[in-house]
């Protein structure tokens, strides 16, 4: 059993895609997508025990437990929710880290798709099903690459870290890759690049955008006849005040955050955007009802180069301050505050703290390194951003780790109906991920 896992005194990897292990483990984790969805608001918690079980059965019998060479520890922080860290050791200090490859998704209904998500299906290169782009294909992609490493058992200078999170969709920084960081798992993977592995396209993503989601409500007269509309002079429009009151916060947002040129630098293909989504009012209101209230939600995107936190105080200030006295008419009768004193009110406020962007180090290892694996691959790299956004990744950066994001799946179907990806860029893929570690290794 022991010449299975001898060690090739080699200071490369050199490992052949097998396609049909790739979609046979596929196929068991896709099987799982029904029970792994994340929505709290749903009433849809995750059990990503089920999709683990499915790693752990490739890569259990190639662990230090079992004569072979991956060190594998289980974090588990909520009960039936692990994360798990796989380590195939160098023989310096050195590391290279793939992290992000969650085994939670978001919710499919069967009755939008023209096919059932919560099963792999094939049509010629294309692979799909609820979790083929985000991210079941990365989580069977890398758990096949760690197995042929540790297969192949190549002497290398760096260890290779994997890490399979929990609770990425709707993380509460309980469950998932923040306390394995906070309890140090990771900390010897600051000593080499970082990599996400849960992003599209094969090329890199140096950067993403920051998100915050908030309401502005606006409140006119609350009684009596007012709310008829055949009373408009005597009412407060609170649809009217609020799309006026949006109109002046919108203005303020792009004065505070125009686009910038090291956005351009970093290719991101669109700036900061504050923009409405949703209108809510009052139910069983007719057309021939002024509302007395509403709210309008909408989110920002924030370019990571801006200051999210400090948005959000700037904004909900200005709104504080608008006089809707002086905001303008929609004709003789349309006003914001009425004869009697009645002043129509609006508010800004926050649904949460957001989470930041991050742009990767141009200069640094990781974006370097996956540069030239990309190259090797396709012939061409060419490093995107987006003003999508990804969780824990500033904060990654913020901790001292060199990260970049990579991933290959189909940027189109990212939450998307019908979700899908490509068999060619899986295989792909495999080849970056053994670029990645050769390019690593050769550096030292």
């Amino acid at each position: 059993f022991w010449l299975k896992f001898e060690h090739v005194f080699s200071m490369a990897v050199e490992l052949q895609w097998r396609e049909e292990q790739f979609l046979e483990l596929l196929g068991k984790v896709l099987g799982e997508s029904q029970h792994v969805q994340n929505n709290p608001s749903q009433g849809l918690c995750p059990k990503e025990e089920l999709v683990a079980r499915h790693v752990l059965d490739v890569l259990r019998p190639l662990s230090t437990d079992e004569g072979g060479p991956l060190k594998i520890e289980i974090k588990e922080y909520v009960s039936g929710r692990p994360n798990i860290v796989v380590t195939y050791p160098g023989t310096g200090d050195k590391t290279v880290a793939l992290v992000g490859m969650h085994m939670d998704v978001v919710p499919a209904d069967p009755k939008e798709w023209d096919f059932n998500p919560f099963e792999l299906t094939r049509d010629g290169d294309e692979i799909r099903g609820r979790g083929t782009t985000d991210c079941l294909g990365h989580v069977a992609l890398v758990t096949r690459f760690m197995a042929q490493l540790a297969e192949s058992a190549p002497t290398l200078k760096r260890s290779v870290i994997a890490v399979f999170i929990s609770d990425e969709e709707c993380g509460d920084g309980k469950t998932g890759l923040e306390p394995v960081v906070a309890d140090g798992c990771l900390a010897k993977a600051k000593a080499g690049p970082m990599y996400w592995v849960d992003v599209a396209e094969t090329q890199p993503c140096i950067g993403t955008g920051g998100v915050t989601t908030w309401e502005l409500t606006a409140e006119g007269r609350t009684e009596g006849i007012a709310q008829h509309s055949a009373f408009a002079n005597d009412a407060v429009n609170s649809m009217e005040l609020a799309m006026d009151a949006m109109q002046l916060v919108q203005e303020e947002f792009y004065r505070l955050y125009p686009p910038q040129d090291v956005e351009s630098d970093y290719g991101f293909t669109c700036p900061s955007t504050m923009k409405p989504t949703q209108w809510v009012y009052p139910a069983r209101a007719s057309a021939s009802t002024i509302p007395h209230t509403c709210t309008i939600r909408g989110d920002i995107r924030m370019s990571p180069f801006y200051d999210l936190d400090g948005c959000q105080g700037k904004l909900v200030g200005f709104t504080e301050g608008i006089d809707v006295g002086s905001l303008g008419s929609r004709g003789p009768v349309s006003k914001y505050v009425l004869a009697d004193g009645t002043r129509g009110k609006v508010t800004l406020t926050f649904l949460e703290r957001g989470m930041r962007g991050y742009y990767a180090n141009k200069d640094g290892e990781a974006v370097d390194v996956l540069l030239k694996a990309v190259k090797d691959v396709l012939g061409t790299a060419k490093p995107y951003s987006v003003t999508g956004s990804l969780p824990c990744i500033a904060d990654l950066k913020a901790e001292g780790f060199d990260v970049c994001c990579t991933g290959f799946g189909s940027m189109s179907y990212y939450h998307a109906n019908n979700e899908r990806a490509s068999l060619t860029a899986f295989k792909n893929g495999f080849s970056v991920l053994q670029n990645t570690v050769n390019h690593a290794n050769s550096r030292d």
